[in-house]
């Protein structure tokens, strides 16, 4: 019986990894629509075990999680400057990203995993600042509308 409830274990864990995504994020001046300073998503929708890949396509950018705006037990991030970073998602919850040079200008992302809006009024008191902090709620609320 231990070797079959062992062996189910093992093939629920290997089926997480089988479907998981990469999904990557580019870092830029500007978009398409002509918005500067930039991640290409905004709004980032992953599930447990994806890999949110943060490409610097432009210099002068990282990114990084916010201190104390994340789910709990998930592990924050800090990229260098001019350098890819990976983040890897083993919690559900939301996660705010900055690119630390240009938060004020409104250079921010918000991660959405498993539909999981429960730490809202944590992102929302974490320390963003300028327009960060504005399109943060906006995405937030964007966050809560694509749910109904």
């Amino acid at each position: 019986m231990r070797k079959l409830l062992m062996s189910a274990a093992f093939l629920a864990g290997s089926t997480v990894a089988a479907f998981a995504e990469t999904i990557e994020v580019q870092m830029l001046n500007e978009n398409a629509a002509g918005e500067k300073m930039v991640f290409s998503q905004e709004l980032i929708r992953a599930e447990i075990g994806d890999v949110i890949r943060f490409v610097p396509t432009d210099r002068s950018h990282n990114a990084q999680s916010v201190k104390d705006a994340l789910p709990e037990g998930q592990e924050g991030f800090k990229g260098k400057m001019n350098n890819e970073i990976e983040y890897t998602v083993t919690e559900t919850g939301l996660t705010a990203v900055v690119c630390q040079p240009h938060q004020t200008m409104g250079m921010v992302a918000l991660i959405v995993v498993g539909d999981d809006l429960s730490n809202e009024q944590q992102i929302l008191d974490a320390r963003l600042r300028g327009k960060g902090k504005d399109k943060i709620e906006a995405l937030i609320e964007e966050a809560k509308a694509s749910q109904s």
